[in-house]
C-alpha cells in the first residue's frame, strides 16, 4: 500500500517525523501471515520473519499482536522478540556456550507480556538501516514435556506488520556546498554516495543564520552521519560556534550514508552550508580491458590435462607483479556455489597467497541474501616450509562493507574480526554464524621486527557452510525454511546444547545412554508372553501381529537414541513407520480377537482395517486419530458382538457370563491398558522419556496377555446351560444354537 502526502500531514502517523524542505513522503505497509509460536528449546522453535526497509526511511514501526488461545492450559507467558539487520539473529535465550573461535553479532531484544487474550506493541526506530530487517520469536524455555498430536494445547499466534515513510527527493550531498535549513520539529535530511577504495567521509557545516537571514555566530546544530542498526555505526557531533565537522572512518562502499542535522533552538529555524569532502585511499593495479580474464585459467584448473602454460600458471601462485607501483594487492576470487547454503571461494591463482611487511593483500567475498542462512568459515594457514620468521606474524583482518587497509601492529583490525598466524601458531580459524549480506574483504600484513624480512605465502579458504563442523557428534544439522528464506540449524541429542552442540554442561553420560538404549529395547521382549499364548491358543494372525510389532519396536528404538548408543538396520523412517503401524494394528487385532466373531468376518476386519491404518499413518503418523479410531471401531464391533449374541437377547446372560473371566482377567487387562495409555499420554518428558516409554512397552504387553481370549473350543464348553433339562451346544462351524 502506498500513500503519497506532504510534510504537514506527518502528523496522522502518531509521533513526530519531521523533515527539512518540502520533502515528500511515501508511507509503506507491509504485513505477514500470524504463526503459531512455540517453547524455545533449539533455533527450530523460533518464528522467522523478514522485513525490508526501503532507502530514505525516515521512521519505521513495527506492531507486534501476539493473540493467545483460550484452551484450560493457558499460562502467563512473555514473548520474546530479537531483530537483526542484515541477517537472522544469533541467539542464546538459555544461556549456552558458543563453539571455539565463533564470532556473533549484537541483536536487539524487545519482551511482550501477555496480560489478556490478545496482546500487542510497537517499536519504532528513525533512521533505519536500509536493507532486510529480520526478526525471531518465541515463548520461554521448553519445559521439556512431551505433547501429543491431537490433545487440547495453548495455541499463541504471533502477526508482525511494518510500517515506513520515507522521502522520495531527499536532496544529494556533495562537494560543493549546499544550503540547507533546519529547525527543532524540522531537521535537514541528505544522502551522499560511499564510490569504493574511500578512506574516510567528512561532512562540515558552516555559515549559520538566523533570524532576518543576519550572519550570527551561533550554530546550535546537531550532525550525524550514517543509520541506525544494532551494530551501531552511527557518529553524531554537536556543532559549536563556527560551524561543525564530522568524520566517518572507513565508511560502507557503494553505499548511500544518510546525513541528519538537528537543530535543538527553540523557535528558531537555522540556515546553514553544508558540504562533504572524501579521502580515497589507496587503489590496487588496474587489470584494463585487453588484460587476462582469467577464463583460461580456470578452464587450466578444471582440466585433467596440463600444458606448459597451465603449470606456469600454478606455479606463479601468490605472486604479484609491479610491487613498488601499488599501496594495496588485489588478488581476484572465484565464487563457487556447490550446494544450498554451501559456498567456497577460492583465489584465482591457486590456495597460496604472497603477503610482505610493505603492502596489505586484499581479497573480496561477495555474500548475498541466500548465503545468510549459513555459517562463514575462515581458516588461515601460513606456509612455514620456506618462511624464516622468527617473532613476526601476518596479522588478518575479516570486515563487511569496507576493507581494513591501514593495518598496525597495537590495533591492526579497529571493530573487524581480527586474526593472527606464526610460526608458534601456523594455523587460526573463524566461524560467524548468519554472516551480513555483504561484501565481505579480507586483508592480510606481514609484521616483522626488522626492516628486511621478505615475503611469505598463507593459504586462506574461505566458505559458507550450512551449520559450525556439521553440529558435531551430538548433534544433526537441519535445514530450516521460513517463507522463501532457507536457514540452517543444529538440534543438539543425548543433553548436549549449545550453537554448534559443543556444550557438555547437561551431557549424557555413556552409562546413561547405554541404560536407554537397553530399557527402551529389551523391554519390548515382554511381547514374547503374548506371542507365545496367542500361538497355544491358535491365533496366528495375532500372534504374527505381536511379533512384526515386537521386532520393529526393538530396532526403532535402537535406532532412535542419541549419541554413541545408535544401531539402525534400516532407514530410520522406515523403522519408525514400522513401529507405529505395529502398535495401532496389535490394538486393532487384539480388541477384535475379544470380539467372538466369524473368523471370515474376523479377517475380514483384520487386512481392511491394517490397510485403513497403514493409509492413516502415511498421512500423519503422529495424529491422535490413527490410534483413536481403529481403537473406537474395534471396541465397538466387540460391544456389538457381546450384547447381540443369542443368549443375552434371549436368555439375559451376555459374554463372558463368568465372573472369574471378569475379575481375573478383563478388568486388570483393561486397568494396565488404561495405565500404560496415562502414562504416554500425561507422563512422558525428555528427561523421563527411557523409563515412561520403556513403562508404557511393559503394560502394553501385559494388558494383551489379559485380554487375550481363551481358544473357542475351550470357552464353549465352559458355557454350556442347562435349558429344561436339556443342553444348549453351540456348533463352531455354523454358529447355530440347537437343543439336544
Amino acid at each position: 500500500l502506498y500513500t503519497v502526502e506532504r510534510l504537514h500531514t506527518v502528523e496522522s502517523f502518531n509521533m513526530c517525523v519531521p523533515l527539512g524542505g518540502e520533502l515528500t513522503l511515501v508511507q509503506e505497509l507491509s504485513s505477514k501471515p500470524a504463526q503459531k509460536l512455540s517453547r524455545y528449546g533449539w533455533y527450530g522453535n523460533i518464528r522467522l520473519t523478514m522485513f525490508h526497509i526501503p532507502d530514505d526511511t525516515v521512521v519505521a514501526r513495527w506492531l507486534f499482536t501476539v493473540t493467545r488461545g483460550s484452551g484450560f492450559n493457558c499460562g502467563t507467558h512473555n514473548v520474546t522478540m530479537y531483530m537483526r539487520w542484515g541477517a537472522p539473529p544469533v541467539i542464546d535465550p538459555v544461556g549456552r556456550l558458543f563453539p571455539n573461535n565463533t564470532v556473533t553479532s549484537p541483536v536487539l531484544s524487545l519482551n511482550l507480556p501477555m496480560t489478556s487474550s490478545q496482546s500487542n506493541t510497537t517499536f519504532n526506530l528513525s533512521n533505519p538501516a536500509p536493507g532486510d530487517w529480520y526478526l525471531a520469536a518465541h515463548l520461554p524455555r521448553d519445559d521439556g514435556r512431551i505433547e501429543h498430536k491431537g490433545f487440547p494445547s495453548c495455541s499463541y499466534l504471533f502477526q508482525p506488520q511494518l510500517s515506513v515513510r520515507r522521502a522520495v527527493d531527499t536532496p544529494i550531498l556533495q562537494a560543493t556546498p549546499l544550503t540547507q535549513s533546519a529547525s527543532p520539529d524540522r531537521p535537514a535530511r541528505l544522502r551522499v554516495f560511499v564510490p569504493e577504495f574511500v578512506s574516510s567521509l567528512s561532512v562540515s557545516v558552516s555559515g549559520c543564520t538566523w533570524g532576518e537571514g543576519l550572519m550570527n555566530g551561533d550554530c546550535s546544530l546537531s550532525l550525524t552521519l550514517g543509520s541506525s542498526s544494532p551494530q551501531g555505526g552511527l557518529v553524531r557531533v554537536n556543532c559549536s560556534l563556527i560551524g561543525c565537522s564530522a568524520v566517518l572512518l572507513a565508511p560502507p562502499w557503494n553505499t548511500w550514508i544518510r546525513v541528519t542535522v538537528d537543530s535543538y533552538h527553540s523557535n528558531r529555524t537555522t540556515a546553514f552550508s553544508i558540504s562533504v569532502n572524501y579521502t580515497v585511499g589507496c587503489k590496487p593495479q588496474s587489470v584494463g580491458m585487453s588484460g587476462d580474464d582469467y577464463i583460461n585459467r580456470l578452464h587450466g584448473n578444471s582440466s585433467t590435462t596440463t600444458s606448459p602454460g597451465n603449470g606456469s600458471v600454478v606455479a606463479e601462485a601468490g605472486r604479484h607483479n609491479n610491487v613498488s607501483s601499488e599501496c594495496v594487492w588485489s588478488v581476484p576470487v572465484l565464487r563457487e556455489e556447490l550446494d544450498v547454503l554451501s559456498v567456497r571461494f577460492s583465489p584465482i591463482n591457486g590456495p597460496n597467497v604472497t603477503v610482505t611487511h610493505t603492502h596489505p593483500t586484499l581479497l573480496t567475498y561477495p555474500l548475498n541474501t541466500q548465503s545468510t542462512g549459513g555459517t562463514l568459515n575462515l581458516e588461515i594457514t601460513l606456509n612455514t616450509t620456506n618462511a624464516t620468521l622468527g617473532n613476526s606474524s601476518v596479522m588478518a583482518c575479516l570486515s563487511s562493507w569496507a576493507p581494513v587497509l591501514a593495518l598496525n601492529y597495537s590495533h591492526p583490525c579497529h571493530t573487524a574480526v581480527g586474526l593472527s598466524v606464526n610460526v608458534s601458531v601456523p594455523g587460526t580459524v573463524i566461524r560467524l554464524p548468519f554472516p551480513q549480506a555483504a561484501t565481505w574483504y579480507l586483508t592480510l600484513q606481514l609484521f616483522c621486527n626488522s626492516s628486511d624480512c621478505g615475503n611469505v605465502t598463507v593459504t586462506p579458504q574461505l566458505h559458507v557452510s550450512a551449520c559450525i563442523e556439521d553440529c558435531g557428534t551430538y548433534g544433526e544439522c537441519r535445514l530450516l525454511r521460513s517463507f522463501s528464506y532457507l536457514y540452517a540449524a543444529c538440534v543438539c541429542k543425548a543433553g548436549w546444547s549449545g550453537w554448534g552442540c559443543t556444550d557438555d554442561i547437561t551431557a549424557q553420560s555413556y552409562g546413561r545412554q547405554l541404560t536407554a538404549v537397553l530399557l527402551l529395547t529389551l523391554s519390548n521382549l515382554l511381547f514374547i508372553p503374548p506371542i507365545v499364548i496367542a500361538v497355544r491358543r491358535c491365533y496366528i494372525t495375532e500372534a504374527s501381529v505381536y511379533l512384526f510389532t515386537m521386532f520393529f519396536s526393538t530396532f526403532y528404538h535402537a535406532c532412535d537414541q542419541p549419541g554413541l548408543t545408535v544401531m539402525c538396520i534400516m532407514d530410520y523412517d522406515t523403522l519408525q513407520y514400522c513401529d507405529f503401524l505395529g502398535s495401532v494394528c496389535s490394538i486393532w487385532v487384539t480388541v477384535l480377537c475379544m470380539a467372538r466373531v466369524r473368523d471370515t468376518f474376523k479377517h475380514m476386519l483384520f487386512m481392511l482395517g491394517t490397510l485403513l491404518i497403514a493409509m492413516s499413518m502415511q498421512l500423519d503418523r503422529r495424529g491422535l486419530w490413527n490410534m483413536l479410531g481403529p481403537i473406537l471401531c474395534a471396541v465397538l464391533a466387540m460391544v456389538t458382538s457381546w450384547v447381540t449374541i443369542y443368549p443375552c437377547i434371549h436368555r439375559k446372560q451376555c459374554y463372558p457370563p463368568s465372573w472369574r473371566r471378569w475379575v481375573l482377567f478383563l478388568l486388570p487387562g483393561l486397568a494396565s491398558a488404561l495405565v500404560g495409555v496415562c502414562v504416554y499420554v500425561f507422563a512422558e518428558t525428555e528427561d523421563n522419556y527411557l523409563y515412561t516409554h520403556s513403562l508404557w512397552h511393559v503394560l502394553v504387553a501385559s494388558s494383551v496377555v489379559f485380554l487375550l481370549p481363551p481358544r473357542e473350543t475351550d470357552s464353549m464348553n465352559t458355557w454350556s446351560p442347562g435349558v429344561c433339562g436339556y443342553t444348549l451346544c453351540h456348533s463352531t462351524k455354523e454358529e447355530l444354537y440347537t437343543v439336544t
